[in-house]
């Protein structure tokens, strides 16, 4: 087994180096004529890159100074979302770079003008004067003193000279060059425009997704119950007080009936991160909030964000559930806490209640489904996800997941995945917006 993870690590180590040797050759090495600062600088923004990423992401495991972390996880996280989709660029410039060189090639064969051979004029004789008949060879004239023959060289009747071809309009290293530049420069300003876009649509605060889901088991009477989902905050380093100021005022505009918090609420502890939690205590709903663990919330300390949760006026769901007017809300804790014997119990959760009332669940992780199933859960609600955060990372979130985003149906057990609030690492969401979803209980008895 060591010997595996060994050749695992190693080659990951193997694809990095490479993937980054060939990101600096496509941006600095082809686009500069030969060695000097620029490529020097190239090798330091790359290399650089890495020490703050690896430095944020160490940071934050290791529980570092809360101003350390602040400090590396800007620009860390952001160099990996820039990372991503530079190199994206770069191999997509490949089906470009062949395709302007052919545009090129053609577009110079048509400026050189095609080779004309060059007539010699015809001797007309003038008026009155009768063309001279072709003469026999001279005799040799008699030699000179000095041993020359007194006659002059013979020199060509029509001397030519080749005309020179016009040189090309761009030389073929310098259209390489060009090439390359033009590809490099596409790929950054590509890179840097949705790595851009893509934080500002996390720093604005998520949007509000609105999804009808009908129960069989659920009453007439609480037909349009609206439950407010919000899942992965993530509040840490980068994402603080004001972003979560801007979850609570985008939840409480929805006027929920409940809200329900599935999940990763924060990277890092409530001594650092207390004070961004605060603004919670401003939740409002008619029947409340509830909590249920996510698995970073067993990075950062569960046992202290359950109690701080539960003082700033949500109720945590650890393996329990509550009877509301119309149907069961349960909880169970994410499956992360397994290591420290804080796993889901879904017997204590699930067992023992009237199997005629609907049944929603609140669950970290969309795994858990399975589960749900057999314990003839009606709906479970989960996060984790993040949609994929940063395309294509949604199709290895497809590997991971049964449901990676939206609603599905497994059997008579509905699952719905949030996209999530906040995010990960980069602050910054491609293809994946973050999202408060009101999830809008249907009976069909209506």
């Amino acid at each position: 087994m060591i010997v595996f993870a060994l050749l695992a690590v190693a080659l990951a180590v193997a694809v990095l180096v490479t993937s980054n040797w060939y990101l600096w050759r496509r941006l600095f090495r082809d686009t500069t004529t030969g060695p000097g600062w620029a490529r020097r600088a190239g090798a330091a923004v790359v290399a650089g890159g890495w020490v703050l990423a690896v430095g944020a992401l160490v940071a934050e495991q290791t529980h570092a100074p809360f101003w350390l972390q602040q400090a590396v996880a800007w620009p860390g996280f952001m160099w990996l979302a820039l990372w991503v989709y530079l190199l994206l660029g770069v191999v997509a410039g490949e089906v470009v770079r062949p395709l302007l060189r052919r545009f090129l090639d053609r577009r110079d064969s048509r400026k050189e003008p095609a080779p004309t051979a060059v007539r010699q004029p015809e001797a007309v004789p003038a008026a009155g004067i009768p063309a001279r008949e072709p003469q026999e060879a001279a005799a040799p004239a008699d030699p000179q003193p000095d041993g020359t023959s007194g006659a002059e060289p013979e020199q060509p009747a029509h001397p030519q000279a080749e005309p020179p071809r016009p040189p090309s309009p761009v030389a073929a290293p310098s259209r390489r060059l060009f090439v390359s530049r033009v590809a490099a420069g596409a790929a950054a300003v590509a890179a840097a425009g949705t790595v851009g876009y893509g934080t500002y649509g996390v720093m604005r605060g998520p949007k509000v997704k609105r999804v009808t889901v009908p129960l069989a088991k659920l009453p007439r009477a609480a037909h349009g119950y609206r439950i407010a989902v919000v899942s992965d905050i993530h509040l840490g380093p980068i994402l603080g007080r004001s972003f979560t100021e801007k979850v609570v005022d985008t939840i409480n505009s929805t006027q929920p009936d409940l809200i329900a918090v599935v999940g990763d609420l924060v990277d890092g502890s409530v001594e650092d991160l207390g004070p961004a939690a605060a603004p919670l205590a401003r939740l409002k709903a008619r029947h409340g909030s509830f909590f249920v663990t996510g698995n970073h919330e067993y990075f950062s300390g569960a046992e202290q964000w359950v109690e701080e949760v539960r003082r700033l006026g949500l109720r945590p769901l650890e393996n329990a559930r509550t009877e509301l007017p119309h149907f069961y809300l349960a909880g169970v804790n994410d499956v992360s806490g397994e290591s420290e014997g804080e796993g889901p119990d879904y017997e204590k959760a699930l067992g023992d209640r009237d199997m005629a009332r609907a049944c929603v669940l609140l669950a970290h992780q969309p795994v858990q489904i399975h589960d749900a199933v057999d314990h003839d859960v009606d709906l479970q609600l989960s996060g984790h996800t993040h949609g994929g955060q940063l395309w294509p990372g949604n199709y290895l979130a497809e590997l991971a997941n049964p449901t990676v985003a939206g609603l599905e149906r497994y059997g008579d057990t509905q699952l719905y995945v949030s996209r999530g609030a906040g995010a990960w690492g980069p602050p910054t969401r491609v293809g994946a917006p973050s999202d408060i979803t009101v999830v809008e209980l249907a009976s069909r008895q209506a």
